[in-house]
């Protein structure tokens, strides 16, 4: 299974080394060219276009900062074109909305190509240990077939549903995601106007039932300003911009994802938006 890789930012660098190490044939693509030399040394290819990368692969993965960019490597002018991807296996890794998903589906499945939604569950460590939860949505045949190659990135698959239902998971665990961060960030800001140190808050909130390893890796960042970026802010307001329009949809109150929204927001408008997402806590 010959595989094509777009995409070689903060995640996809380290995804795709991790399925360049398990042996897959692998070619990679990035609009902006991106010297990545573990790939290099793995022998993995570098395409200069994105219709050599998707030409020379069965499978193709993105991996990318969402709708816009996914249908620029797909079918701009500068894309792959439909005769390149025309029968091949596709394999979105990118959130974005489940509207999106399930359109792109229905493109490619006018030109015989198998389709997954597959956005993962992790950042940027998780993404270089090869531990992600890979949540997949499509046919169970396709899911079955490309697990393996899912495997090489992630710890775990979990089969969600039909088209678009890896995409809805996806929403949903960011949702989450997004209201621990904000819910965290407001607490150690409460706390620190009541006189008390960062240090203690964390050291009773990760001493008791509250711990989890998500707060545990935001530690550094809340207390001593670590400049280690896990998953940028700007693509964690894309992420709940789009579970809002997808509950605005529904009809759906989910008054803790709009707040945690709303405060994503004005630190992306204070010029955040490159910071990890735990920079919340500076407009708190």
């Amino acid at each position: 299974m010959k595989v094509g890789f777009m995409g070689l930012g903060i995640m996809g660098q380290a995804m795709s080394v991790n399925v360049a190490r398990k042996g897959y044939p692998l070619t990679v693509y990035n609009r902006t060219p991106r010297e990545v030399p573990d790939l290099a040394r793995l022998g993995a290819a570098m395409a200069g276009t994105a219709r050599g990368c998707a030409e020379a692969s069965d499978v193709i993965i993105l991996m990318l900062t969402g709708p816009e960019a996914c249908d620029a490597v797909l079918f701009g002018p500068q894309g792959a074109g439909e005769a390149a991807l025309r029968g091949k296996t596709v394999i979105n890794m990118s959130t974005v909305s489940p509207a999106y998903t399930t359109g792109l589906a229905a493109r490619l499945a006018s030109l015989g190509c198998s389709f997954l939604d597959a956005p993962v569950s992790g950042s940027k460590k998780p993404a270089q240990d090869g531990s992600l939860v890979i949540l997949a949505g499509g046919e169970t045949d396709v899911v079955e077939r490309c697990e393996p190659l899912l495997l090489t990135m992630g710890w775990k698959v979990v089969h969600c549903g039909p088209a678009g239902a890896g995409t809805m998971m996806k929403l949903a665990a960011n949702q989450l995601l997004g209201i621990m961060m904000e819910g965290l960030a407001e607490a150690v800001a409460f706390g620190q106007r009541g006189g008390l140190d960062p240090e203690t808050i964390l050291d009773v909130i990760l001493s008791g039932p509250m711990s989890c390893l998500f707060f545990q890796l935001k530690r550094d960042i809340l207390v001593r300003g670590d400049a280690t970026v896990q998953f940028p802010l700007k693509h964690m307001v894309k992420d709940l911009t789009f579970a809002r329009e997808k509950a605005d949809d529904a009809g759906e109150s989910a008054p803790g994802l709009r707040a945690a929204r709303d405060a994503f927001a004005r630190a992306l408008e204070a010029g955040h938006g490159d910071e990890d997402f735990a920079a919340v806590r500076k407009v708190l």
